[in-house]
């Protein structure tokens, strides 16, 4: 009888050592899962971070227009900036004056 219990009880505690095993071993890798989308993110954000703070500052754009640009780019009056809409075909062209006076 004795070894009976016995038998048993190391039968019990080979099966909850399993499921506990296998059960910490899915909640590592989710923990594994989730550090790695946050160190992808991080990355991402730190690249949206430095394309803010540095190449759309106003100064930075400024020298890089007239480091690559200054042939290109030329001064414009509001009046002289039109939108060309395509709908089934149909061409229209608009000024943008008349949305800033809306």
């Amino acid at each position: 009888m004795k070894k009976g219990i016995f038998i048993f009880l190391i039968f019990f505690l080979v099966i909850a050592t399993t499921i506990t095993k296998n059960s910490t071993k899915n909640i590592d890798q989710k923990i594994f899962e989730k550090k790695e989308n946050i160190i992808l993110l991080k990355n991402k954000y730190e690249l949206a971070l430095l394309d803010y703070n540095y190449l759309s500052s106003p100064t930075k754009l400024m020298e890089f227009q007239s480091q690559y640009f200054e042939n290109y780019l030329i001064p414009r009056k509001i009046e002289q900036i039109r939108e060309i809409f395509l709908d089934d075909n149909v061409s229209s062209i608009k000024t943008l004056d008349n949305d800033l006076n809306e």
